[in-house]
């Protein structure tokens, strides 16, 4: 059984458990059959790459790593962390937080 993601790409997130906790950053990208995503400026990585095109030099080069989706909450247009809630209004449903009860865009 799977569980609905309940981020999405483009959001704010804070994240709520590891070593990064407590830093917000922007989802760049969900991997639902993982669990998983992408945060800008969490999780960083250090990767040894070889010199190519896009890195002449080569050496380490710091990058985010995958983050489990339960260490992450979304951030509402307040700035409050807030569990995301779906409710069905005009036949659609939609996302809501559960702190203030507003519909997300």
């Amino acid at each position: 059984m799977s569980v609905k993601i309940k981020i999405k790409k483009n959001e704010t997130v804070k994240v709520i458990a590891g070593r990064d906790k407590g830093k917000q950053g922007k989802v760049l990208q969900v991997f639902p059959s993982k669990n998983k995503a992408l945060v800008e400026g969490v999780n960083m990585v250090s990767k040894h790459t070889k010199p190519n095109a896009e890195h002449p030099q080569g050496g380490i080069i710091p990058q985010e790593a995958a983050i489990n989706i339960s260490n992450l909450m979304f951030v509402d247009a307040k700035g409050n962390a807030t569990r995301v809630g779906r409710r069905v209004e005009d036949g659609k449903i939609v996302r809501y937080s559960k702190k203030s009860g507003e519909v997300i865009k």
